[in-house]
């Protein structure tokens, strides 16, 4: 089979790899869209040690499972079930939980990927695969809005701002949204993204955010963004913590103690959540789901390199393994 290998920082490599061997338990699932994520974006600039080259990235995917044709959209966090968080339902935390696209196994941004029978859900006729790829970074989102409505305290207003315009910032807004926040802005500097959120995708974006919010969503992770979200932030508000561009600085811990701020870390999402997260897309809840840009994965290299700059409008950029 073709995949798309990262084979070093900045290095992907297009070539021919065995066909993966489905154990036991397991199905082999012929890949037809695998959207690139920020984690990848960040193993191909070299950050992330959890992906150590070589490897085949991707774990945002549906396709069809090759021995009996069911059209299946792919959870990728697979858990023990049996440590004290999975039997609490929350597998996203479970100790010995593994990913797709993170050794010991290998991602799909390749023709084929093996993945448990427990990890696969049915994609109604007439829901088209790349849309149904969706359904991780959308769970992300969706899992992160539920945290955080959750520790919203009575009485505070239904609205939020959500720091950054990619594809994770944007399903949060409609996750948000979904689940009964009134009112969203996203937070986008790059004005190519900024317009395209406005323009296509109805958003109201800024450039910067003014004035306070009683919840901050942030989808980027970085020093400068946590200092955004805790200036931004209403006393007794909500932070929910998405993005995982670094891990240093930016929280004024002392505001947060003092205006009670709740700061949540939230990581993908429960396999209710992603079951949860793909019904409201087949429902339509979701919205369209229309901003992606599609590419053969044999010009995944130019994909990455053309994110990396910052020239592709579309908050999600979609492989395609078969042309």
């Amino acid at each position: 089979m073709k995949a798309l290998v990262y084979e070093g920082k900045e290095t992907l490599g297009f070539r021919d790899m065995p066909v993966p061997v489905a154990a036991a338990g397991e199905a082999l699932v012929r890949v037809d869209a695998s959207g690139i994520c920020g984690s990848d974006m960040h193993a191909y600039l070299g950050h992330d040690a959890r992906r150590p080259a070589p490897l085949v990235l991707g774990h945002e995917a549906a396709g069809v499972v090759e021995r009996d044709g069911r059209r299946v959209t792919i959870n990728p966090l697979v858990s023990c079930g049996k440590c004290a968080a999975c039997r609490a339902g929350r597998e996203n935390i479970c100790s010995a939980r593994e990913i797709i696209s993170m050794p010991p196994r290998e991602g799909a941004f390749a023709q084929f990927v093996s993945v448990p029978e427990s990890n696969l859900v049915e994609v109604p006729e007439g829901v088209p695969m790349q849309k149904a790829a969706m359904t991780e970074p959308l769970a992300v989102s969706w899992h992160a809005a539920k945290l955080a409505i959750a520790a919203l305290h009575t009485g505070m207003e239904k609205r939020a701002l959500v720091l950054g315009g990619g594809a994770i910032g944007l399903a949060a807004a409609l996750a948000l949204r979904a689940q009964g926040i009134e009112e969203t802005c996203i937070i986008e500097p790059n004005p190519v993204r900024a317009a395209y959120l406005r323009d296509r995708c109805g958003e109201k974006v800024a450039a910067d955010a003014e004035g306070p919010a009683p919840m901050v969503v942030d989808a980027v992770g970085i020093a400068q963004t946590r200092a955004t979200a805790s200036e931004h932030v209403e006393p007794g508000g909500v932070i929910a913590h998405i993005g995982l561009g670094d891990g240093v600085g930016g929280l004024d811990v002392r505001r947060m103690t003092l205006q009670e701020v709740t700061f949540i870390g939230t990581y993908t999402y429960t396999q209710s959540e992603f079951r949860e997260t793909a019904q409201a897309l087949f429902d339509g809840r979701l919205g369209p789901l229309d901003w992606v840009e599609e590419r053969p994965l044999e010009d995944g290299a130019s994909a990455f390199a053309d994110i990396r700059t910052g020239v592709v409008a579309a908050p999600k950029v979609i492989l395609r393994p078969w042309g």
